[in-house]
C-alpha cells in the first residue's frame, strides 16, 4: 500500500505490528489503540519510533497524555462517508498541539486529499498507485483557502491584509 508524505510517495518506515505479535526489536511500529493501551510504558521505553493506529470512534482524550512521545497517528476513515477522523486531526493539530505525523488510513480517497491536509493530515495510506500519484496534482490545485485550519496555510483575508501591510509600508 503506497504511503503519500508531504505530498510524496514515500517508504513507510512503520511497520504495523498485528496485536499479539512480537515486537520487531528496534524499528518503528505502528500498534492498535488496543495494545497501546494496555501497557503504553512498556512501548514508549522501545527505542525505536512508536506509531498508534486510532479508530475514529475512541476518545482522543485516553491519547492525549502520551502524545509528546508518539512519532506517529494513525486515524481511521472505515468508509468515506465516516469524518470523525477529520474531526479528531483538528482536535490532535490545533487543541492538543500534536506536530507528529498524522496519517489518514482506512477509505482514503483522492477526492478528499485536500480535505484531509486541511484538517492537519500529512500521510496518507492510499490502496491505489494511481492515487499515490495524483495526489501531488491535487494539492498544486488550491493556492488560497478562506477557511483557517490546523496546516498553516495563509488564509485569503490574511494574504489580503499582508499585502496591504507591505503596500502601506513601501510608500
Amino acid at each position: 500500500m503506497p504511503l503519500v508524505k508531504n505530498g510524496r510517495i514515500t517508504t513507510d518506515l512503520f511497520v504495523h505490528v498485528a496485536d499479539g505479535a512480537e515486537l520487531p526489536g528496534d524499528r518503528a511500529i505502528l500498534v492498535t489503540a488496543e495494545r497501546f493501551l494496555t501497557d503504553p510504558e512498556a512501548l514508549l521505553r522501545r527505542s525505536g519510533k512508536l506509531g498508534v493506529l486510532w479508530p475514529n470512534n475512541r476518545d482522543l482524550d485516553e491519547l492525549v497524555p502520551h502524545l509528546d512521545r508518539i512519532a506517529a497517528v494513525a486515524l481511521v476513515f472505515p468508509t468515506f462517508r465516516d469524518g470523525r477522523a477529520y474531526s479528531q486531526a483538528r482536535l490532535l493539530r490545533e487543541r492538543h498541539g500534536y506536530d507528529g505525523e498524522l496519517r489518514a488510513t482506512g477509505q482514503v480517497l483522492r477526492d478528499q486529499f485536500v480535505f484531509m491536509t486541511r484538517a492537519g493530515f500529512d500521510a496518507f495510506e492510499v490502496k491505489k498507485e494511481a492515487d499515490a500519484d495524483a495526489f501531488a496534482e491535487t494539492m498544486k490545485r488550491y493556492s488560497v483557502f478562506y477557511q483557517p485550519t490546523g496546516d498553516g496555510r495563509v488564509t485569503a483575508l490574511n494574504r489580503r491584509m499582508q499585502l496591504r501591510h507591505s503596500e502601506s509600508a513601501g510608500q
